[in-house]
């Protein structure tokens, strides 16, 4: 059974499956899925828990001795595993298999995994888990719905937060949903009535943006020219290589060229919805880019990242982002050796 965080409590009031499965890379949120399904497990009956920290290569054969046992604190248990990857091999699969198998009613099993990608989603035990328990995929709350993820979190902490708060509150926290549930708890400690304006935001709230090289390959195919330069500044300041943050201009760039060689659609290439979005719109003002002008743009930059060409390579990146958002800041390069 696939199941969402929307309609997770809900689910659990209903009933409780043996087995669930809470996967992806958004910290926060999947702690809370994790929290939500031990408060209901615990009220259950399930009071005794064993957590099994399973590193590559750990040997399986604990935790299936482990689950054959009986327990002599309590009648009924939660097994909870903690997976750092979905590629589990043989054993992995064979094992998990196995537990996923058994008819315990008095074990309750509780898996946490990194996001599961379609070869993981297509394993046996995945498969059986969807067959006889729950799984929760947990995806990251994109730049464009943070506003209203904001609104929904000062509602249930009883905060009135006008829309000029929120926006600044999500440029501040964008990338990183722990820090800015750790902000809205620290402004309900500060704000006076639970009014939150921008002035309070301004006077608590750190920069705790987390901004990541994909997240700018998003911004400049969205053609959103100001959240483009803002994510790079932030990458600058975090102290990112160059040639990490070029490389994911230039993939924008060639994921652009062939969406377009492909007939002029992101759909083409594929990839996530969101990225399939963002390169639909990178295909609309692609007629008004040089792609040529482009190239050479990215081949300045890299010569100056490796000493080749005089020149600050942030400053060349940013003009080489503006100009793939179709926001020219500097006239296009003849050449890329001057």
């Amino acid at each position: 059974m696939k199941l969402t965080l929307d309609s997770l409590a809900s689910h659990l009031e209903q009933r409780l499956l043996p087995a669930y499965l809470v996967s992806g890379d958004e910290p926060l949120l999947t702690a809370e899925a994790g929290d939500a399904i031990r408060v209901r497990a615990r009220a259950a009956g399930f009071t005794e828990r064993e957590v099994h920290f399973l590193e590559r290569g750990s040997d399986w054969d604990d935790v299936r001795a482990s689950a054959a046992n009986l327990s002599l604190f309590a009648s009924r248990r939660l097994v909870e595993l903690r997976l750092p990857t979905a590629r589990l091999g043989a054993a992995g699969n064979n094992a998990l298999l196995g537990l996923l198998e058994r008819d315990d009613a008095d074990t309750l099993l509780l898996i946490l995994a990194p996001r599961l990608d379609r070869d993981a989603q297509g394993t046996q035990w995945f498969r059986a888990l969807e067959a006889r328990g729950g799984w929760v995929p947990v995806w990251p709350v994109e730049a464009d719905k943070l506003v209203g993820w904001l609104r929904a979190r000062c509602r249930r902490l009883r905060l009135e937060a006008d829309e000029q708060a929120l926006a600044l509150l999500a440029e501040r926290t964008e990338g990183n949903l722990l820090a800015a549930h750790q902000e809205l708890e620290k402004l309900r400690l500060l704000a006076p009535a639970g009014a939150v304006t921008p002035d309070t935001v301004l006077a608590s709230v750190a920069d705790s943006a987390r901004f990541d090289v994909f997240r700018l390959s998003e911004a400049v195919l969205e053609g959103e020219t100001g959240r483009a330069l803002r994510v790079l500044a932030g990458l600058r300041s975090e102290g990112t290589e160059q040639t990490l943050v070029l490389w994911a201009l230039t993939k924008a760039l060639r994921d652009l060229w062939g969406a377009v060689s492909a007939g002029g659609t992101g759909r083409a290439r594929g990839g996530w919805q969101r990225q399939t979005a963002a390169l639909d719109k990178a295909v609309r003002r692609a007629p008004r880019l040089s792609f040529r002008a482009l190239t050479l743009r990215a081949a300045r930059a890299d010569r100056m990242i490796k000493g080749r060409l005089q020149g600050n390579a942030w400053d060349e990146m940013a003009l080489l982002a503006a100009d793939i958002c179709g926001r020219s800041a500097a006239p296009a390069p003849q050449s890329m050796f001057k």
